[in-house]
């Protein structure tokens, strides 16, 4: 799961970054609204969280700009405006949760992990997919009830294959969503991450639609892409 943090406070910047990689992201950050603008724009997020007060371009306004230019990212609003005018201006403008400060970090970790839920269309934290059980609160997998470790980077694949159960996800994407912008890791490197996750996992979890993509067995249907 990738996600962008837009805040300008350094402190609150880093205290996001930390809890959502803890909770599995990967994430990138910026502090300003005119980076916010121009990355949310041209790179894929499961979830955005955006603070309202920024430099160079307010946080109101790079939301209303993504929504109008196509952005679909869950966006979670995070800001010490706290009137209940200002939440629903926020809301109107295209937000799907608001969280006003000061926050429990839990709660923003329960909020975003709520959020990447439904916007895969998952309403619960343990996704079945055949054998396979995925449970996304507590970062854990498991095959046939018993579980299987695997390291933060196979339980993002694992995960973001098990919210996309219905198609064929592509390797280019798969990239993306367990890299971010890093341009230096090629395709090669998740047919590795998915050559170690079939030892853990077994046989018939983990299919192939050669020339698309990855899907998990006994989710996306054959020729489904």
């Amino acid at each position: 799961m990738r996600a962008l943090v837009v805040e300008d406070d350094p402190r609150i910047s880093a205290d996001l970054e930390r809890a959502l990689k803890a909770a599995g992201f990967l994430v990138e950050s910026v502090a300003d609204g005119e980076s916010a603008w121009f990355r949310g724009g041209t790179e894929n997020y499961d979830l955005i969280v955006l603070d309202l007060n920024l430099p160079r371009l307010d946080g109101l306004t790079v939301l209303k700009r993504w929504r109008a230019e196509g952005c679909e990212s869950p966006v979670l609003i995070l800001t010490a405006r706290g009137a209940w005018t200002e939440r629903v201006e926020g809301i109107d403008a295209g937000a799907d949760d608001y969280l006003p400060k000061p926050f429990r970090m839990e709660e923003l970790i329960a909020r975003a992990r709520a959020l990447v839920r439904r916007a895969g269309g998952r309403g619960n934290a343990t996704q079945q997919v055949g054998r396979l059980t995925v449970d996304l609160n507590r970062m854990t997998a498991a095959i046939d009830g018993i579980p299987v470790p695997v390291t933060p980077l196979e339980f993002r694949l694992v995960s973001y294959l098990a919210l996309n159960r219905d198609r064929t996800v592509p390797p280019t994407e798969l990239l993306e969503h367990l890299y971010g912008d890093d341009d230096s890791r090629e395709t090669n490197a998740v047919e590795a991450i998915v050559t170690r996750l079939r030892r853990k996992l077994g046989p018939g979890v983990i299919g192939t639609r050669r020339g698309f993509g990855y899907h998990l067995e006994g989710g996306a249907p054959a020729g489904a892409a």
